[in-house]
């Protein structure tokens, strides 16, 4: 498991025990009316609405919550239009760093995200220099207290690709063309699925054991991720889980 990976979870546990949940709604509504204005209202057709919807549902956004947000974007009702923008750039040690936002006024946000990199010790970057160097993959998570050699063998018998553990759950790894199929599937093996996103998965890894350097990257990946724009950073870095349970403390 990386460092990155066990960041992740460490944020999104501490997210739900200390944001408002005004917060973490928006930006999963956010990402609802954004799915529906470039594909459309249709879930049938429309597969990034239906990773938005069911990312949404995995976050107890209520039903109605989301079907108003769909018909905003859909024009039915009066809404804020916001686009998707993908921000590159490098934290200390050359760490590579993607931004993924949603905003309504690129304007502000540009401008923000690159002051937070400048500010804490990174340098944001040009379309394309980083972004080479992850691949788009399916992520569902499921309970760390599920025998991991059965759940295995379910996994290669329904086509996942892999399985890792973040600490807490398992991780299952597919295609992201596959990600819904998989869950579909899991779920009909009787496996509780907890979550299901798509995310983007480093081809390498930057090996980070310097705790200052580490530290630094940490309050990078935060500060990013603290946005109210931001939906999700990715970095390629591996930091001991002895800086990190450091770095929590």
């Amino acid at each position: 498991m990386s460092g990155h990976s066990k960041w992740a979870t460490t944020k999104h546990r501490k997210g739900a025990q200390d944001r408002a949940r005004a917060k973490l709604f928006a930006k999963l509504i956010r990402a609802v009316e954004v799915a529906v204005r470039e594909g459309g209202a249709d879930a049938a057709s429309n597969a990034s609405l239906r990773t938005a919807y069911q990312k949404a549902r995995d976050g107890s956004v209520p039903l109605d919550t989301i079907d108003r947000a769909i018909k905003r974007a859909s024009g039915d009702l009066d809404g804020v239009r916001y686009e998707a923008i993908t921000y590159e750039g490098y934290g200390p040690s050359g760490v590579a760093i993607i931004v993924e936002t949603l905003t309504d006024n690129r304007n502000r946000t540009s401008p923000e995200i690159r002051n937070i990199f400048s500010k804490n010790n990174g340098n944001s970057a040009e379309p394309g220099a980083v972004s080479w160097q992850f691949d788009r993959k399916g992520s569902i998570e499921v309970p760390g207290t599920l025998d991991e050699e059965k759940l295995l063998e379910t996994i290669m018998e329904i086509g996942g690709e892999n399985l890792t553990s973040n600490g807490e759950n398992f991780l299952v790894t597919t295609e992201a063309t596959e990600t819904a199929a998989i869950r579909e599937a899991l779920e009909t093996a009787g496996i509780k699925v907890l979550s299901s996103d798509l995310i983007l998965v480093p081809q390498h890894f930057v090996s980070v054991t310097d705790e200052s350097e580490a530290k630094k990257i940490l309050r990078l990946m935060e500060a990013l991720d603290d946005h109210d724009d931001v939906q999700s950073v990715y970095a390629n870095f591996d930091i001991p889980d002895a800086i990190l349970a450091t770095y929590e403390g």
